[in-house]
């Protein structure tokens, strides 16, 4: 079983992903989630993990955003759209295409530190993965302006410093 995992331009590669999203949140599931109505970011990069004979399994978009936190400009990188085909959970492939987007990060020296927003019922999964909640307050841009985004609980991860864990983050411009 050959496996390959490949960061590709966001915009470029929709194409390949949105099979996988259709898939994952078909939009009877899409219209019961808290999260329905919220207009999100398109990815600047994608990490998405294929293995020959099966096709796409895995995807992570990575967004870049200058942010705020209390008010000071960041660097932050976003981590969104983790879906993994319902045949292939348990079997590794979010964890390898989370490495690779975290790494990527890394890679590029940039980015403070990382964020994401996730259901509870994925919270064990990135707590076991050094993610740590962020209990202050968010902020982001919908077509109606700005709002407080609490749709979607979220976690912080450290990059090139410590993520703050309290405050207010401005994510000036759509969520992820």
């Amino acid at each position: 079983m050959s496996i390959e995992i490949e960061v590709l331009n966001g915009g470029e590669s929709w194409a390949l992903a949105e099979t996988l999203f259709d898939a994952v949140w078909p939009p009877e599931v899409v219209a019961k989630l808290p999260w329905a109505d919220i207009v999100f970011a398109d990815a600047d990069l994608r990490v998405l993990v294929q293995v020959e004979g099966e096709g796409l399994l895995c995807h992570v978009g990575i967004f870049r955003r200058e942010a705020k936190w209390n008010g000071r400009k960041i660097r932050l990188g976003g981590i969104g759209g983790v879906a993994t085909r319902a045949d292939a959970r348990c079997r590794g492939y979010a964890s390898i295409a989370l490495n690779a987007a975290i790494q990527t990060l890394k890679d590029e020296g940039a980015t403070d530190f990382a964020m994401l927003f996730c259901e509870p019922s994925n919270v064990p999964f990135y707590v076991e993965r050094g993610w740590k909640p962020f209990d202050g307050e968010i902020y982001a841009d919908q077509p109606k302006g700005r709002v407080r985004f609490n749709a979607i609980a979220p976690f912080v991860f450290d990059i090139k410093r410590p993520a703050p864990r309290l405050g207010t983050i401005d994510l000036c411009g759509l969520p992820w």
